[in-house]
């Protein structure tokens, strides 16, 4: 569906939808370059660190990269391999391309339908991480993330469906 036959309320949202996930990346990135170039050079300089740091390091790395599947299931840019639009017809490829991106879809539900019980299971355990912090808020990205991967490629599907009968 092209910008033009939707309602401007939703280009509206899906910009601002863009600006936050290019914000969060940014952020995150230079944050984690930060935090680690200190960490670095307060330990091969001074010998000393930030004991909270590597831990603050992994999750930074762990938001980068869902924040960041996130924002390539928008523009369709994960790591494919897409025989199907350049071996097929496009009269054949696209309903397999349809199939792809659905399987892509219930995969990732999947996914966040799990992460959401390890999240669970780590509130109930009260897992903790840097000191005192409940774990499951850091951990809540995985259940979120890939909820909207699979919210994104189930869009996808259905938008590949439509065209392929217009």
């Amino acid at each position: 569906m092209d910008q033009a036959s939707r309602h401007p309320w939703l280009v509206r949202a899906e910009k601002l939808g863009r600006a936050i996930e290019n914000a969060f990346l940014i952020a995150l990135l230079a944050g984690l370059g930060v935090l680690a170039f200190a960490q670095i050079v307060l330990r091969n300089v001074f010998s000393i660190g930030l004991p909270w740091a590597d831990g603050l390091i992994r999750l930074a790395v762990l938001w980068l990269a869902v924040i960041g599947a996130i924002a390539a299931s928008r523009d369709g840019r994960h790591i494919a391999i897409n025989l199907a639009e350049r071996a097929l017809p496009a009269r054949i490829g696209r309903p397999v391309n349809a199939v792809v991106e659905l399987f892509t879809a219930v995969v990732a539900a999947w996914l966040a339908w799990y992460s959401w019980s390890f999240v669970r299971d780590s509130r109930a355990f009260e897992d903790v991480l840097l000191g005192t912090w409940p774990a499951w808020i850091f951990q809540l990205i995985l259940p979120i993330g890939f909820a909207l991967v699979s919210y994104r490629y189930a869009l996808r599907c259905v938008s590949r469906i439509r065209a392929g009968r217009e």
